[in-house]
Parts: structure tokens; C-alpha cells; sequence
């Protein structure tokens, strides 16, 4: 079979000041068939999209060192003159990057965006363009698609933000397209679509393509062959149900085995360290030792948290005096409650209410009615002091782990600021120690106090933000997304760890997420939102066996 392009010996490094170098990518070898998919997985850091950006000569030449070859249509496009790349970039080779609102210029309209392509590669005239852009709108599923043209991208939700990005990667009818993790932290159905649409154009026009993702079960319904990249190194490839069926490689175990949904009923979940050690050899393990999950007793104590009815509305516009007002219902009339020490998933599409709900019941975003009571306290109706307290007890941590750690505080300022907001502790010193304590809860070196968050990775940031959290001692937290955007491996360390921290502090959550396989390991109960309200709810053995919703029916089908 003929190859639409070859990677061969790629070399990618990063030269530092003291004149060494960072590795980002060693000796790669990796041929694309025509035709085919190809996947590329592995953990952040392991050189993925560093690659794909190599393919396109994206990489800063004056900050990055390659070598090796990256052969299309015969020519090594690393050594080709830049007015043969342009005629390359968009045209035979195109890219669907991973966050389609930073991809997308914000000023200017999809129309303008889709269309500028399509004159420049192909030479279509305005009427031409607008045209073959309205068809590619069809093509990829957008609904009205003649108004989407005159929309920003702001405009846009993020899965159809995605389908734009689509639409101009096949707008030229490329050879072969890059596809760098296009559906991350999108909700399950809206991912199913996407996947759904990659699959048919590409059988359609009969593309090539490279699928990037650090989600093996996505690899599975996606690629014919899969190429597992760990730090910068190729160290397992072959046809992908070969390499699901009989994975040779301590690293591919690991991976495969972190995913939630292969064990659903193990007490933790099993980590890429549990398969190799630091120096990437193999260690024997047995997935029984992670012991069997206990089945959740039935709630007997009184609840801790209590919501009776609670709403919050925003108004769409402003109306004339005899109109009537038209609202959004972000939270609709919604009630639950939670018994001390068990965990609430709260799931359901982007748009569906979890994430204001959760803030509405800590009093970050304030309700239009209804009753939060927390040990029987309306927090609706307490003064700001007491309030301010009582906020000592129940703590968020959030989905961005960077953009909710001040870049200008260090770590233990960070942690020790809360303490000293509620009085905690004697003295600095006291607070202080307690935030060693926390470090070495949280699986890091305390040493690491004295940095700032961008010398952290996504995984360690995150464990700093659920150290903050635990730091003025809480027994209520509410986790919004708080694993939705981490590598599998890092995402089940958290997961183990929030299950660690619930049994040795007593702690109660709720999880948000869109995530229904996170959730059905992590969660006893389940709550299903949709347009605000809660559709379904129960014990989560019994919402995941026997939904009753057709919503909550819909959303289990879309699990891969």
C-alpha cells in the first residue's frame, strides 16, 4: 500500500541556555498509509502534537531544532522553500487543532474564515466561496448554516465551533488531515457526533489522517493502526485491535488499564507506575489487589446538604414595559439532598445547568429562589459573615486547575492564604506545616511550595487546587470538571486520591461531570441534568443498568 507520508528518524528538540537540550521528540519513525487513519497516543508531554505541528512546519525555527525527514508526494517538507509549504498548508495538508475558540480569529466572521481558503488555494471568486462554504456548513451537520456564516465564533457553542474547524480543514479537499485531540472536554454526545463525522467524510473523500488523542477508547473507533508515544519515543505501533487484544509494551498496559469503564468495580483504579517503574521497566501486577468496591449502604443519617426548589434565571434581553420578560433557566426548580460521606455525580451535556449549580449552591453565583440548607442552615439567607464562615466548610474546586491559581502567588502562599483568611493555626509556621502535610497528601514534594503554577503540569496543578481546597479542613466539596481535560493516567491518580481523602477526612462531593464512565466509578449516587432540571436520579448501580430517561437512555448509548 502506497503512503501519503513518512516520518523518518524525526528529531525535535528544544535548546536550553546552559546549552543542553530537551528532548521533545527522538528517532520517530511513523508512515501513513493512504487512506487510512493512524493514531498517535500517549500522555501530555509525550511529543504528540509536537509532531503534528513538525508536519506543518509550525514550530518556531529560531526556539526549535529538527532533523530527520517528513516525506509527502516524494519532497522532505522539512528542507522545502516556504512558497512551496504555503501551497502545501490548507490545501494537501490540513489541521483540526484541539481548542477551536483559540483557533478561530474572534474578529472576524465564520464566513469570512471558511471562504478565505477556499480563494486563496482554490481561486474561487466571492460568490464561488460562499457557496462551497454554505455546502461545507451542510456537510458537517450545522444547523442554519446561512445565519452561522454571518456568526462569530463566540456565537458558537463548542461543539459547533469544532464543526467549523472541520468544515475549513476539508474545505480544499486535502490529501491528509491532522486531527490534534479534536474532541477534548467535549460533552459525550456532541463527541460521538464529531467522531460520527470524521468517520464519514474520511470514507467519503478518502482521506488519510492522523488522529491525536490521549483517550485509547477513541483510538479503538477511529484509527486501523496506532503508534503509542511515550516521552518523545515510539515504543509500541501495529494494527489497533492487535494492540488493544495484546498489548506488548508496559506503558500501552498502563494506559489501556487507567480507563475506568475496563474496571468497574475495583476499589481504585490502576495507574501507568503500577506497569512500569521510572526508568520504564516492567513490573508485574495483578489488577485484584486494587480490592473490590464496597456497595454503597443506603443514605441513614440526616442529610447534610439539603436544596429545596432552587432556580436562577437570567434574563435573554431587555423588553419593552408591556412585554413580557424572557429567561433563561440555567437552574430549574431543582431538589436533592446528600447524607454525610457519599459522593453525588451530577451529569449531563454542556449547557445543561451542573456547573451553575454547583456555584449557585455555594453562593458564587446568587439563586433567583429556592433553599440550600447545610445542617439545616438556609446558606440563601445568611448575612455575609456568617456566610464567610461558614465557607471554611464547604470549598469548589474548579475545572482549570491554572486559571483558578494566582500565576503571581507562589504555591504555599496560595495554600496558607486561606488558613489565614478563617484564623487557622497559631502562627505562620503552624500553617505552613499544614500545607507540607497537604503536599504529601496530595502526592507531591513539599519542596514544590516555593514555586508558581506555571512550573507545574495539568495533573500537578490540579492536586495543588484540591490541596487548597482541603486546606481550611472542609466537609463539603464540590468538584466542577476537576479530571475532564487530564490524561488518563494522571485522571485515575485523582480519582484514587479524592476517594483516598474521602475515607480519611469523612469528606462529602459533588462531582460534576460529562464524563458518565469517571462518574459511574467515583459516584454512589447519580443526578442526570438536562435544560436545568434534574430528569433522573438514584442510587448510580441503578441509573447506569436501568435508566428510565430517555435523556439519560440517550447519553449512556454515546459512551465508546
Amino acid at each position: 500500500m502506497s503512503s501519503c507520508l513518512e516520518i523518518q528518524k524525526l528529531n525535535i528538540r528544544f535548546p536550553k541556555h546552559d546549552g543542553t537540550s530537551h528532548w521533545a521528540v527522538q528517532d520517530l519513525d511513523l508512515v501513513i498509509p493512504s487512506g487510512k487513519v493512524v493514531g498517535l497516543v500517549g500522555e501530555s508531554g509525550s511529543g504528540k502534537s509536537i509532531t503534528s505541528l513538525s508536519i506543518l512546519r509550525l514550530l518556531n525555527p529560531q526556539t526549535t531544532s529538527l532533523d530527520g525527514k517528513i516525506l509527502f508526494g516524494g519532497k522532505n517538507i522539512l528542507t522545502l522553500p516556504d512558497e512551496d509549504l504555503r501551497s502545501i498548508r490548507g490545501s494537501q495538508i490540513a489541521m483540526i487543532f484541539q481548542e477551536p475558540m483559540t483557533s478561530l480569529n474572534p474578529v472576524l466572521s465564520i464566513g469570512y474564515q471558511l471562504t478565505e481558503g477556499l480563494k486563496l488555494h482554490k481561486k474561487m471568486s466571492a460568490n464561488e466561496a460562499n457557496e462551497r462554504a454554505l455546502h461545507l456548513l451542510n456537510l458537517v451537520g450545522l444547523p442554519r448554516p446561512d445565519q452561522k456564516l454571518k456568526a462569530y465564533p463566540h456565537e458558537l457553542s463548542g461543539g459547533q465551533r469544532q464543526r467549523v474547524m472541520i468544515a475549513m480543514a476539508i474545505s480544499c479537499e486535502p490529501q491528509l488531515l491532522i486531527a490534534d485531540e479534536p474532541t477534548t472536554a467535549l460533552d459525550v454526545t456532541i463527541q460521538r457526533q464529531i467522531l460520527d463525522l470524521l468517520q464519514k467524510l474520511q470514507a467519503d473523500m478518502g482521506l488519510s489522517m492522523l488522529f491525536i488523542t490521549h483517550d485509547l477508547s477513541l483510538i479503538r473507533k477511529m484509527a486501523d493502526e496506532v503508534t503509542v508515544l511515550h516521552k518523545g519515543k515510539r515504543v509500541e505501533s501495529g494494527v489497533t485491535e492487535e494492540i488493544f487484544r495484546q498489548p506488548r509494551h508496559a506503558y500501552t498496559k498502563g494506559l489501556l488499564n487507567c480507563r475506568p469503564q475496563m474496571h468497574p468495580d475495583v476499589r481504585r483504579l490502576p495507574t501507568v507506575s503500577d506497569y512500569m517503574d521510572a526508568a520504564g521497566n516492567e513490573k508485574s501486577f495483578d489488577v485484584n489487589s486494587l480490592g473490590h468496591k464496597a456497595q454503597p449502604t443506603k443514605a441513614s443519617a440526616p442529610a447534610l446538604l439539603e436544596v429545596k426548589n432552587l432556580s436562577k434565571f437570567y434574563p435573554m434581553k431587555s423588553t419593552w414595559f408591556w412585554q413580557k420578560k424572557e429567561f433563561v433557566k440555567a437552574v430549574d426548580e431543582v431538589s436533592f439532598q446528600i447524607s454525610p460521606g457519599r459522593i453525588l455525580g451530577l451529569v449531563g451535556e454542556s449547557g445543561s445547568g451542573k456547573t451553575t449549580l454547583g456555584r449557585t449552591l455555594l453562593r458564587l453565583i446568587e439563586p433567583t429562589s429556592g433553599e440550600v440548607l447545610y445542617r439545616g442552615q438556609n446558606l440563601l439567607t445568611l448575612p455575609a459573615e456568617q456566610l464567610r464562615r461558614l465557607r471554611q466548610k464547604i470549598q469548589i474546586v474548579f475545572q482549570d486547575p491554572y486559571s483558578s491559581l494566582n500565576p503571581r502567588l507562589t504555591i504555599g502562599r496560595a495554600m496558607t492564604e486561606p488558613m489565614q483568611a478563617h484564623g487557622l493555626y497559631a502562627n505562620d509556621t503552624e500553617r505552613r506545616q499544614r500545607a507540607e502535610h497537604l503536599m504529601e497528601k496530595v502526592g507531591l514534594d513539599p519542596k514544590f511550595l516555593a514555586r508558581y503554577p506555571h512550573e507545574f503540569s495539568g495533573g500537578q496543578r490540579q492536586r495543588i487546587c484540591i490541596a487548597r481546597a482541603l486546606s481550611v479542613n472542609p466537609e463539603f466539596v464540590v468538584c466542577d470538571e476537576s479530571v475532564s481535560a487530564l490524561d488518563v493516567s494522571v485522571q485515575a491518580q485523582i480519582l484514587n486520591l479524592l476517594l483516598d481523602l474521602k475515607e480519611d477526612m469523612g469528606l462529602t462531593y459533588i462531582f460534576i461531570s460529562h464524563d458518565l464512565s469517571v462518574v459511574k466509578f467515583i459516584a454512589d449516587d447519580v443526578a442526570v441534568m438536562s435544560q436545568g432540571k434534574i430528569v433522573e436520579m438514584g442510587p448510580a448501580a441503578d441509573v447506569y443498568s436501568h435508566p428510565k430517561n430517555e435523556y439519560t437512555q440517550k447519553l449512556l448509548s454515546s459512551i465508546l
